[in-house]
């Protein structure tokens, strides 16, 4: 999780991308939540690699790890060399069963890694492959090759960015080899040529589907995930409304969440809404928006809208993307 989460500013100018709230909760701990079920057992350690955040987002990060009973550990990619590299900067976290994850994507699935197998990568059918890296497989369901990017079709399977390995120290060794012999693709090193690698060697990797694959890449994809999120938690039965919210003269049309102290008064929010703690909604209709915390928010109309924290916005009918600390009266 070290880039700059440029597709999401002016969000991420203030907050790193993955910490981003979604329903309530930010992305990264969602991720680290739903990896926890997939692999079914107890996770020992989380390693996250970052850019320079700042000690109170690697706080946050280590409390992450934390509730999932694991080990919190920082790592650091200053330079992005890409997705191999990003890897190798926790190498010393890289031993025995290890699930790597991008914290940009969220899923669903109702699948269990196969420990048995050298290794999982989650894969999900697609309508244009041909912006994502995808896999072929044999009649066994055996990955028999990687394709960045086809041109022409050769598999509507795309990778996903989350993988699991049977032997974190094997991947490590494979990660060192293209650094130490200079191997890139389109300029960086790449964590595919590892698995082409691995593979080359006799490894056997599985493909592991998902129901639902979910960006978090800009604005619109991020709150149309948020409101995906919010309908599966409600589906199976989440409490979404923090008790100490108020309404006055107001409507929730749910899926919502409502976070700590929020005042609604004349408001109509929902469906697909998410209010983070604190936050005041005055004669206001709110649709299918994603708004942090401490907000203001006065005489508005939104829809598919993102919006900051400490923000005070008093205005009209918009679709509007507004980063923290602003003021638009």
């Amino acid at each position: 999780m070290a880039g700059r989460g440029s597709r999401l500013r002016p969000h991420t100018l203030t907050v790193p991308k993955p910490l981003i709230p979604i329903a309530g909760k930010p992305i990264v701990h969602r991720l680290v939540q739903d990896i926890a079920k997939v692999t079914g057992e107890d996770i020992d350690e989380v390693a996250f690699i970052i850019g320079d955040f700042g000690k109170e987002v690697e706080s946050q990060l280590i409390e992450i790890a934390e509730s999932v009973g694991a080990k919190g550990s920082i790592y650091y990619q200053d330079e992005a060399l890409g997705t191999a590299h990003a890897i190798l900067c926790a190498g010393d976290s890289l031993d025995g069963n290890v699930v790597v994850a991008f914290a940009d994507t969220l899923f669903r699935t109702d699948f269990k890694i196969d420990r048995n197998s050298d290794g999982v990568i989650w894969v999900k059918q697609v309508d244009d492959p041909k912006a994502f890296g995808v896999v072929k497989m044999d009649e066994n369901n055996v990955i028999t090759d990687f394709v960045e990017k086809p041109e022409e079709f050769v598999s509507d399977l795309a990778i996903i960015g989350i993988y699991y390995f049977k032997d974190g120290a094997y991947l490590k060794s494979e990660l060192q080899y293209l650094l130490d012999n200079n191997i890139k693709d389109k300029g960086e090193f790449q964590l595919t040529n590892a698995l082409e690698n691995m593979k080359q060697k006799g490894a056997q990797f599985l493909p592991g589907e998902v129901s639902d694959w979910m960006d978090c890449g800009n604005k619109d994809v991020t709150v149309e995930t948020n409101s995906k999120i919010l309908n599966y938690l409600s589906d199976e039965g989440h409490g979404l409304i923090d008790p100490s919210a108020t309404a006055e003269n107001s409507e929730v049309i749910p899926p919502c969440f409502i976070g700590k102290n929020v005042v609604l008064k004349n408001a109509k929010i929902g469906p697909n809404v998410s209010v983070g703690n604190g936050c005041r909604i005055e004669n206001s209709t709110i649709s299918n928006t994603l708004i942090q915390e401490d907000t203001v928010i006065e005489n508005a109309e939104l829809d598919n809208s993102m919006i900051g924290n400490k923000v005070h916005y008093r205005g009209g009918s918009k679709s509007i993307s507004i980063s923290d600390y602003s003021t638009l009266l």
